[in-house]
């Protein structure tokens, strides 16, 4: 959609306001609000100026200056706005060099894409994440120097067995028991039929949606795949719809990884391929039906995987995910078919189209854009450098005796450490000017002093049941 177009369907939408939306380092959307009439053919290519030191890890207050410039190819109708506003999507550039800003994660996704083709190996990377989230009924949450405490419910919550509903009419899914079952067990159908016809109306397509497995409201939508920065853009759609329409509802949704204790986490399962010349370049008569380029994109993948880790699990709640037991893979092989290798192939029909492969460790906390730049740079440098990813593992991995997994590597078991892994080994990130050296220090700085260290020094509530009588 040209500038042009995007003002022609503004008009004919009756748009009353323009929404500017950027997405910050960490994943976050951020918006300012203006009338229509301060949109016209000029703003597409000038931007408007905005403080960029108040924006998570980007400029320091004596240099914020920035611009934010919007795409047309972006516009789309606001879905919850009151008064009719049209959405735009923001790419980041310097106020005083007009350069693409090397910390705006929207840039990093388009730096990885023409870095593809540069390498002559292919011209499309295709991604298809599955991001998972809870509805919850009520959320509540406070810390401080003397307390800590949380609470979530959901009237499908296993633990509401018994409580006074007046009444309780029972089907709550057990824990672990909440994949496909029908209503009235399964409450949240109509909500998530309400979230894929909004996706819909911004131009999502959606393929299925369903109960996840675990109790207490865990659901996901499935999109169809997309190019890398036109994934990331979506997925962004994607959680901005399910959150609204949540609220909409009077329910709040989350895509924090372990919000339940005992139950399975919220991953956000990343399927990608490579294509040239609109021909799947993962397809072959190697293993599962894979190419060679695939089978080192796998290798390139599991090598760099706990450098990665720290971009697609980048919370420290997502560890509690990532734990042996439970869907969430921890050990790095690979597997057609097994759900309990951390990449998997995907059967996907005799269609050489739909040859890809299945990175299982990330989940929706992740930024988009970032992570997914991230596995393109792991899985290219697997190609160039013909990394072999060993035997797969056709096996259930968590079945496996001790001495057959002593040889299998594991996933990090914190976000300490999957930062500690991306401080000494990011070189392949580096490639083409995609990720900067500012933005992996920024990253690893913030991530350290807003998150690890600020975990470490608090108070775990758990921590009074083990120790107060000591």
């Amino acid at each position: 959609m040209t500038p042009a177009e995007a003002l022609k369907l503004a008009e004919k939408s009756g748009a009353l306001m323009v929404d500017f939306k950027f997405v910050d380092l960490l994943g976050i959307w951020q918006h300012t609000t203006m009338p229509i009439a301060k949109l016209n053919v000029e703003v597409f290519k000038d931007g408007y100026f905005f403080d960029g030191s108040s924006i998570r890890g980007w400029q320091p207050i004596h240099a914020s200056d920035m611009i934010f410039i919007p795409d047309s190819a972006t516009a789309v109708m606001d879905p919850f706005y009151a008064v009719p506003t049209l959405s735009l999507t923001c790419d980041i550039v310097d106020a005083i060099t007009k350069q693409p800003y090397s910390r705006d994660p929207r840039t990093i996704a388009a730096k990885a894409e023409a870095y593809l083709k540069s390498t002559g190996i292919g011209d499309t990377s295709y991604f298809g994440p599955e991001p998972e989230f809870f509805i919850f009924d009520e959320v509540r949450y406070s810390e401080g120097p003397n307390r800590a405490s949380y609470l979530v419910d959901s009237i499908e919550g296993r633990w509401n067995t018994d409580r006074a509903e007046g009444p309780n009419l029972g089907y709550k899914p057990p824990h672990k028991g909440g994949y496909f079952p029908v209503p009235p067990t399964d409450t949240l159908g109509d909500i998530r039929a309400e979230m894929a016809l909004t996706m819909e109306k911004v131009g999502i397509p959606v393929e299925v949606f369903h109960h996840e497995v675990a109790t207490g409201g865990q659901c996901e939508l499935s999109m169809r795949f997309n190019s890398l920065k036109a994934m990331a853009d979506w997925t962004m759609w994607y959680k901005y719809v399910v959150k609204n329409v949540a609220r909409k509802n009077g329910r709040t949704a989350t895509f924090m990884p372990k919000p339940i204790f005992g139950d399975n986490g919220s991953g956000m399962h990343c399927h990608q391929s490579i294509w040239k010349d609109e021909k799947n370049l993962f397809a072959g008569d190697k293993y599962a039906g894979l190419s060679d380029m695939a089978l080192h994109y796998i290798g390139g993948i599991l090598k760099h995987a706990p450098a990665l880790c720290a971009f697609t699990n980048p919370g420290t709640n997502s560890y509690k995910r990532l734990v042996p037991g439970y869907e969430a893979p921890v050990n790095l092989a690979y597997s057609s078919r097994n759900r309990s290798a951390s990449i998997r192939i995907p059967i996907g029909g005799s269609s050489p189209k739909a040859k890809r492969l299945e990175f299982r460790c990330p989940d929706p906390t992740a930024n988009p854009y970032i992570a997914f730049a991230a596995m393109l740079m792991a899985g290219l440098d697997g190609i160039q450098n013909k990394i072999d990813p060993g035997k797969p593992l056709d096996k259930d991995i968590y079945a496996l005796a001790p001495e057959e997994l002593k040889d299998v590597p594991k996933a990090p078991g914190s976000l300490d450490q999957s930062l500690s892994a991306l401080e000494k080994d990011h070189a392949f990130l580096l490639k083409g000017d995609v990720f900067t050296p500012d933005v992996i220090s920024t990253w690893l700085d913030y991530k350290r002093e807003n998150e690890v260290d600020a975990l470490r020094l608090r108070p775990h509530p758990y921590e009074f049941a083990l120790y107060f009588d000591n």
